[in-house]
């Protein structure tokens, strides 16, 4: 059911609301629907038990009026018990009652106007985790670009993309293409490559979420190329505009645990509250203007009539990524799984890539700049190095952009790695120790 196109917003029964709101946000299995519906059912009779011995011993009267007196204490005592655990614009989801001021935190990427209070949100996170869980899922929320694909406007083409424009392929049949010209919104869209292969078999192991800083009219676009028959997110396509912090992405408007959430995303900024959740993504620049837009000055991929790797690529990667993660996670028994956190697998995974490593840097830090604050000295602990600042026998690797430092001859004379920054920052996207033979410091002079 699609809370979008069905909704019984203007229904005058009330348990219909409350009954479509469950069946809506569950994760669609036969078996989560007759729970929500079991824990519907229990409230109304619960409900029901309340009136009854509250109300019916003192109806007294002909059998058309107790019925009718009846009906109208009934509605009156349900509305005096009912919290209000949502709206749909003033009209309480549960109980049907006007209400006089809107409160709750706003789900309009569900339904325009939809409103849940925080107890009913716990809820259904807890209700949908259960669920998932039984069926062996976590959550997982995308970014849409420079993660999954590279969007630029029609006017910001430069003359070396102008062949692009031959080898647009069809709007009639999205799945099997990957290089779009959108005129409604003046603008030309790339998808990733092995964006496809990964949605797919992503989806066999999470419930997938867009989540955009772009508008909702571009998001629902995109979601269109990504998913035509929206078999990976359906409704759960969010936007800047459905947010509740501006600039800011957050997990209070996912409807899942946060303790079994997943979010892959180029810009770590974005999530300031949810760091450890995140999987950074190395940015897919495809379109000129891409580059342009972080202040590279090489040509793009487009430019140079070329693209990622299908098969190594950074999609390619990170599933690989997600896959052990979601191994770790159930790979034990299935006792204490809700009390389980994704985050502490992520981080047992990510210790191991430079575990065994003692690194130095040399004048990468600006000299004001507390080292262990930098966000490579950061980086590299978070991969499981060491870090220190003075040199000895431990030490395995030292980082620098100038060959020319006494710490980099140092690594030179003793025979230790002396390596770019862009090793750390490699091996930090890559999910694995790269050789440190691709990634030289110039010995000669200050780069």
């Amino acid at each position: 059911m699609s809370l979008v196109t069905d909704s019984p917003v203007h229904s005058s029964n009330s348990d219909d609301l409350a009954a479509y709101l469950d069946a809506s946000l569950d994760s669609g299995s036969s078996e989560e629907a007759e729970d929500a519906n079991d824990d519907l059912e229990t409230q109304r009779m619960k409900r029901c038990k309340v009136e009854k011995s509250e109300n019916v011993e003192e109806v007294q009267g002909s059998t058309s009026q107790t019925s009718s007196l009846k009906q109208t204490i009934e509605a009156s005592v349900k509305k005096d018990l009912c919290m209000h655990p949502g709206s749909f614009g003033d009209m309480c989801i549960l109980c049907g009652q006007r209400l006089a001021e809107e409160s709750g935190v706003t789900f309009g990427y569900i339904h325009k106007g939809l409103r849940l209070q925080n107890d009913e949100i716990a809820r259904l996170r807890n209700t949908d985790m259960k669920n998932l869980l039984r069926h062996k899922k976590l959550y997982l929320v995308l970014d849409l670009d420079h993660t999954l694909l590279n969007s630029t406007q029609l006017m910001h083409m430069t003359s070396e993309e102008e062949y692009l424009k031959a080898q647009i392929d069809s709007l009639q049949d999205v799945s099997k293409g990957s290089l779009f010209m959108l005129d409604f919104m003046h603008m030309m869209t790339k998808l990733r490559p092995y964006v496809r292969t990964f949605l797919r078999e992503a989806s066999e192991m999470f419930e997938m979420y867009i989540y955009t800083m772009g508008d909702r009219a571009y998001a629902l676009e995109m979601a269109k190329l990504l998913d035509p028959q929206r078999e990976y997110f359906n409704a759960r396509v969010i936007s800047r505009d459905d947010g509740t912090h501006r600039h800011q992405k957050g997990l209070d408007v996912v409807l899942g645990q946060e303790s079994a959430v997943l979010i892959l995303d180029d810009t770590e900024n974005a999530w300031t509250k949810h760091k450890d959740n995140l999987i950074l993504m190395e940015r897919y620049h495809f379109f000129a203007s891409s580059c342009h837009q972080f202040g590279f000055s090489c040509k793009s991929l487009s430019e140079l009539k070329s693209d990622e790797s299908d098969t190594d690529g950074a999609l390619a990667t990170v599933l690989k990524v997600l896959k052990q993660i979601h191994n770790m996670f159930f790979d034990v028994s299935e006792d204490n799984l809700v009390d389980r956190d994704v985050m502490e697998v992520l981080k047992r995974i990510r210790k191991e890539i430079l575990k065994g490593c003692k690194i130095v840097f040399s004048r990468v830090f600006p000299t004001k700049c507390p080292a262990d604050n930098h966000h490579l000295w950061r980086m590299a602990e978070n991969l499981g190095a060491t870090c220190a600042m003075e040199l000895d026998s431990s030490v395995t690797h030292v980082v620098s952009t100038d060959g020319a430092t006494e710490k980099s001859r140092w690594a030179v004379k003793q025979n230790k790695f002396l390596v770019h920054t862009r090793w750390l920052e490699a091996a930090n996207y890559m999910w694995q120790k790269q050789p440190e033979e691709n990634f030289p410091v110039n010995q000669t002079k200050s780069q």
